[in-house]
């Protein structure tokens, strides 16, 4: 890998202080709607669903109320599938992945799981298309108690009543260009270090618990997912994104330890998915198309597998 050009923002080798975050912010501006590309969908599922709002960013709380979508008729006996999308709000498929799933396909699981749908974590980054929260804290390294994002402090609130009673958490996420572009120069010029460069993968792929591993069901997700958009190869390194590839398109992260958003729960089944929206091979449409495949075979798999984690 070679080294790139510093970051515009800071001095290389030196953290970041209040004076380049406010710099930083300086630099950030809406460029699409939170209302009337997130809430309003939201709106609209209304008279199927239960919508709650737990919580609200505290720097504009009326633009940025944080909403879930909740089965109507919640079912304690039944187990919980918990979605979450719009971590990194730049990502977008992942949030309207989790509204399409919720839109087209969830009535066809009633009776049979709990729905808790979390599709926009993070507005604020939605509407800036931002990877970081105002505070230029990523909301994806902050799912630990004492969290210093106030968007991932509040999905971890909501959670914790459900943590041990999830059967399974996916994680809706994109790898972009911008990673290389933008956002880890950024990253390496806030922590003071240097950025080297990478390779963005073309393709799906899915991140799985180093921890506690499920490979057959990261394989179930992305078979589901390989008849929308095709699945990421491996690096000349056997890698993706500097992590060893374990099995075709899955690679293993330690999901609590980094507090991922993956990790907030004790799901035996749980995985990030992330699709390259940037490749010629895949449109925005198969993106969040593959979003809602992957969810339902994930759900597929764990229910089918459910017996399995009870035993």
């Amino acid at each position: 890998m070679t080294t790139i050009q510093p970051y515009p923002i800071g001095t290389p080798g030196r953290p970041w202080g209040p004076a380049e975050v406010a710099a930083w912010q300086a630099l950030q501006t809406r460029k699409r709607s939170y209302q009337a590309q997130v809430l309003s969908v939201i709106d609209s599922l209304r008279e199927r669903y239960e919508v709650a709002q737990y919580g609200a960013l505290d720097h504009d709380p009326d633009r940025y109320p944080l909403l879930c979508i909740r089965s109507r008729g919640w079912r304690d006996e039944l187990p919980c599938v918990l979605i979450t999308g719009g971590v990194h709000g730049y990502e977008t498929s992942g949030v309207h992945g989790a509204l399409r799933f919720v839109e087209r396909h969830a009535a066809s699981y009633a009776g049979r799981v709990n729905f808790l749908v979390a599709p926009c974590v993070s507005p604020w980054a939605y509407e800036t298309i931002q990877r970081w929260n105002l505070d230029a804290v990523d909301p994806n390294r902050s799912f630990f108690v004492g969290s210093p994002a106030q968007e991932s402090a509040a999905l971890l609130r909501l959670v914790a009543p459900l943590r041990d009673r999830v059967l399974v958490h996916i994680d809706l996420h994109e790898t972009t260009d911008t990673d290389e572009s933008e956002f880890l120069p950024a990253r390496a010029a806030r922590d003071g270090v240097v950025n080297t460069r990478g390779e963005i993968p073309d393709g799906f792929y899915v991140v799985d618990d180093s921890e506690h591993p499920q490979t057959a069901f990261q394989q179930a997700v992305l078979a589901a997912v390989a008849k929308v958009t095709h699945i990421a190869a491996a690096d000349a390194k056997g890698e993706i994104i500097g992590s060893p590839v374990v099995a075709p398109g899955i690679i293993h992260y330690p999901l609590k330890q980094l507090g991922l958003c993956a990790g907030i729960t004790n799901a035996p089944y749980k995985t990030t998915t992330e699709v390259y929206p940037d490749s010629p091979r895949a449109t925005a449409e198969q993106c969040i198309a593959a979003q809602v495949a992957a969810v339902c075979g994930a759900i597929d798999y764990a229910l089918a597998h459910e017996a399995e984690v009870q035993a």
